[in-house]
C-alpha cells in the first residue's frame, strides 16, 4: 500500500506542479512553469527532500533569480505567496481507534445519490453545490442528530484517477466530540476498500484539523502554498496596492 500511495501522489504532484517523478525524489530546488494560467501565478511545494517552485511563464525567470541559493525555509518565506497547507495520506500501519463511538445516525452516499443533499448549507469544506445543483464531491460520510445533518466528510476527485481529497465540516455545537475523526476515518476506510487513495488537507494554522488527521490515521506527506499575492487574491490586496517585487 505504501508504494501505491507514493506512486499515486507523485503522479498528482507531477501534474499539479509540472515536474517529473525523478525531480520530486531529488534533493534540489526545481523551477517549473504552468503554461495554462493567464495571470501571475506562484505555487511552492515541499516534498521529501525536494522543493518545487511553479510559476506562470511571465514570472519564471525573475522568481528563479530572487530565490537562487535560498534554502527551503527561506523559499517558503517568499513574500509573494501566502498560506501553507499540510497534506496527509493514510498511514498503512494505523490501528483502529475503538474509543470513538457515536450515538448519531451515519451513512455513506456516493455519486448521484449525493444530489439528494442539494440545498444543504454550512458544509463548504466537504460538500458544496453550484447554482445548477452540481457538486464536485463524489462521496460523503454524513452524521445526523434527529434527522438533522450535523457533520459531513466529503471527498472530491483530483487530477489523477483514483486519488480523492477529503474535507470535513462539523456544526459548532458538535465539535470536540471526535465526530470529525469518526467521519473522516470512516470515509478513508471506505475509499481504500474501493481502491481509491484519499488524502486530507489542513492549514498549518488549523491545529484542530491537524488533530483530526492524526487521529484518523493520516500522516503528513507534503506541504504547499495556498495563494499568490500578485494575482489579487490576498485579503490584503488593497494594502499591497501597486507594490511589487517582480
Amino acid at each position: 500500500m505504501k508504494i501505491i500511495i507514493k506512486n499515486k501522489i507523485e503522479k498528482l504532484l507531477s501534474k499539479e506542479f509540472y515536474c517529473s517523478s525523478e525531480e520530486l525524489n531529488g534533493n534540489t530546488t526545481v523551477y517549473s512553469v504552468n503554461f495554462n494560467v493567464k495571470q501571475p501565478y506562484i505555487k511552492i511545494l515541499a516534498y521529501r527532500n525536494c522543493v518545487v517552485v511553479c510559476t506562470s511563464e511571465d514570472l519564471h525567470d525573475r522568481v528563479q533569480e530572487l530565490l537562487i541559493n535560498k534554502n527551503r525555509d527561506e523559499i517558503f518565506e517568499f513574500p509573494l505567496v501566502y498560506g501553507q497547507t499540510i497534506h496527509y495520506v493514510p498511514n498503512d500501519s494505523y490501528t483502529e481507534d475503538m474509543s470513538v463511538s457515536l450515538k448519531y445516525e451515519c451513512e455513506y452516499l456516493f455519486y448521484r445519490d449525493i444530489l439528494s443533499l442539494d440545498g444543504l448549507r454550512g458544509f463548504e469544506n466537504s460538500l458544496e453545490f453550484d447554482e445548477n445543483g452540481s457538486t464536485s464531491t463524489k462521496a460523503v460520510h454524513i452524521a445526523r442528530d434527529k434527522n438533522r445533518i450535523i457533520g459531513v466528510a466529503g471527498a472530491a476527485e483530483t487530477l489523477v484517477n483514483g486519488v480523492w481529497e477529503i474535507g470535513i465540516d462539523v456544526m459548532e455545537k458538535y465539535r470536540n466530540s471526535r465526530l470529525g475523526t469518526y467521519l473522516v476515518r470512516g470515509l478513508m476506510k471506505e475509499l481504500l476498500a474501493r481502491n481509491i487513495i484519499p488524502f486530507y488537507s489542513a492549514s498549518v494554522t488549523n491545529i484542530g484539523s491537524q488533530m483530526v488527521a492524526s487521529r484518523s490515521g493520516y500522516i503528513p506527506y507534503w506541504i504547499d502554498t495556498f495563494g499568490t499575492i500578485l494575482d489579487g487574491s490576498s485579503i490584503y490586496n488593497d494594502i499591497i496596492g501597486e507594490v511589487s517585487l517582480i
